[in-house]
Order: C-alpha cells, then sequence, then structure tokens
C-alpha cells in the first residue's frame, strides 16, 4: 500500500467491473452496494472536497443501479 493514495477507490472499482461481469442480477446486485459501500468509504476519507463530491456521486449511482435503475445524470445530482 502506497502513503497518499486512497484504498477504498480502487476496492469500489473492483466491485463495479465485478458487477459488470456479474452472471445473474442477484449477484450484480451485491457487487453494486458493495461499491456504493467503498465510494462511501473513499469519500469519507478524501480532503479534496471536489474527489469527495466525485466519491459521493460515484455511490449515488452505483445503488442507482443496484436498484435497476437507470444512472442519474451528475449535473441532476445537485
Amino acid at each position: 500500500m502506497s502513503f497518499g493514495k486512497n484504498p477504498h477507490v480502487a476496492k469500489a472499482e473492483q466491485e463495479e467491473q465485478k458487477a459488470i461481469g456479474a452472471k445473474d442480477e442477484r449477484a450484480a446486485e451485491l457487487a453494486w452496494r458493495e461499491a456504493a459501500r467503498q465510494w462511501d468509504r473513499a469519500a469519507e476519507r478524501e480532503k479534496d472536497s471536489k474527489r469527495r463530491d466525485e466519491y459521493n456521486a460515484k455511490a449515488v449511482d452505483a445503488r442507482a443501479k443496484a436498484d435497476g435503475e437507470p444512472a442519474i445524470p451528475r449535473d441532476q445530482l445537485n
């Protein structure tokens, strides 16, 4: 692990890839929910407000995908 890097970003991205490649809907839903949780954790650790907002938006998007909803355009989040 390198210093200064947010480890939850890589974990969230890994979960997103797992969700995309999931063989069934339940597995995809669980992976999207875990990705959202990891994005939340990444946002909590982030000091840069711009990146923190980006990570929070990604968490919202992952939860929407887990619920089977279409992705929310980022300009409509705020």
